[in-house]
């Protein structure tokens, strides 16, 4: 059996567990952005080179960066999906996983259209919010080894509730030296035309700049790797990006009476992302250990054996804690992107203790793949330590919001002295004068 998994357990027992675990969380963070000190630095620096070559040399950089990264020689005019390219996609997928498909889209705007809260309200006082949707947003689906369909579905459908017109997906040329068939079919079913061959920091450049051959967009959401997101995180501000959303990452909560053979299940599911961060943490030294042979078991049988091995060692970890108290504390100082919970009938009290989580699965029967595919939320989640403060995307990251402020000749006059006055302190003086002469002749 793999022993090298040995070393990723650590219990609060031992003499140096408070350093072991601060490896743990910097590991996590460190995942999700380059690390740290120089060499993040200087990956940051590369980000920043691509960035400034396509803001200056435009679509031809792009094809530049595409034949160095990908190894696909595209002119310009080749970047974008034909029609013709979409409609034979869809034409042409297994019917079984069409169905599936649809059903995973019909689930997904359910969830969507029941969380949108983009409605225009009238407040009170001459107040008001009014809610727009986004003009134009990109979505940037990763180019892995197997396609991802799924993550079309989970970021085109809540800016479709919210009401977005345009939408551009970019996806990198990973299949025959274009897109997947199955992501060009789901387009096709969404009724998105707009979608490029084009991937990784190159394609955010695009989106956030714009070129002869792509229109700027005003916000990027989408998961990917380090490049991406660094390159997401560094354009923020000139456009809206959803969160840090990748690599990906789970933590499960369990105690002695979870299954051990499914927590592992679900540790390795994330761990085979490679990278992907997967970690258990539990109360219980006995089911822990459990736990650690039957990931030792499962991991052999795997088809990337090894790369999951080294994966879990460098991303993974599983963690005793002398109470749960002491356990739940630490969950919410990881910030977990998927966050499952499997202590049986304490589970939801648990889950209620839980302050930063993109998402939380609660129950045995809730791994992460049923939120990655079929239950509605969107999987798009915060990674990282962002859970902190960035929340899971959901149709209500595809409106802005407008104040409204409309007083009447009256309630300007009942107020106009108590604006005057805080104008004043803070030494704005043409700002009390605008009050002060719609009280003269009155």
């Amino acid at each position: 059996m793999p022993s090298e998994l040995d070393n990723i357990l650590i219990s609060y027992d031992q003499s140096d567990f408070p350093g072991r675990l601060e490896g743990f969380f910097l590991s996590k963070a460190g995942m999700a952005h380059f690390g740290f000190g120089e060499e993040h630095i200087e990956n940051r620096k590369k980000v920043e080179a691509i960035l400034n070559d396509i803001a200056d040399n435009g679509d031809k950089a792009i094809s530049k960066y595409t034949e160095q990264f990908d190894e696909v020689k595209l002119s310009p005019g080749q970047f974008r999906i034909t029609q013709e390219e979409l409609k034979k996609a869809h034409k042409q997928i297994d019917k079984k996983l069409l169905a599936s498909i649809k059903q995973a889209i019909e689930n997904v705007r359910k969830y969507q259209q029941e969380v949108f809260r983009g409605n225009n309200k009238d407040c009170s006082g001459g107040t008001g919010i009014k809610y727009t949707p986004i003009k134009r947003i990109g979505i940037c689906v990763p180019g892995a080894s197997a396609p991802l369909p799924s993550t079309v579905i989970m970021t085109a459908v809540p800016a479709q509730i919210a009401g977005v017109k345009e939408i551009v997906v970019v996806s990198p040329p990973r299949y025959e030296g274009s897109i997947h068939p199955v992501i060009l079919a789901v387009c096709h079913e969404l009724k998105i035309t707009e979608v490029y061959r084009i991937g990784g920091a190159q394609a955010v450049a695009a989106l956030a700049n714009g070129t002869k051959k792509i229109v700027q967009v005003d916000k990027i959401v989408g998961p990917g790797n380090q490049w991406v997101q660094t390159a997401k995180r560094i354009v923020f501000g000139q456009v809206g990006i959803d969160s840090i959303a990748g690599p990906s990452e789970v933590l499960i909560i369990a105690n002695d009476s979870a299954n051990p053979a499914w927590v592992a299940a679900d540790m390795l599911s994330q761990a085979e992302h490679n990278p992907g961060c997967a970690h258990l943490f539990t109360d219980s030294k006995e089911f822990a250990n459990k736990a650690l042979e039957a990931l030792k078991k499962q991991v052999k049988k795997l088809n990337h054996s090894e790369e999951t091995i080294k994966c879990l060692e460098q991303f993974g970890g599983i963690v005793v804690f002398e109470d749960m108290e002491d356990l739940i504390e630490n969950a919410n100082k990881f910030a977990a992107e998927h966050l499952q919970i499997q202590c049986g009938d304490k589970s939801k009290a648990i889950a209620e203790k839980i302050q930063n989580a993109g998402a939380i699965f609660i129950g045995e029967y809730s791994p992460v793949a049923v939120g990655d595919y079929w239950a509605g939320p969107s999987h798009t989640l915060p990674t990282g330590i962002s859970a902190h403060f960035f929340s899971a995307l959901s149709s209500n990251d595809f409106v802005k919001s407008t104040s409204i402020i409309e007083y009447s000749k009256e309630q300007l006059a009942a107020d106009a002295d108590d604006i005057i006055r805080l104008a004043e302190i803070e030494g704005l003086d043409a700002h009390a004068k605008s009050v002060e002469i719609r009280q003269q002749n009155k």
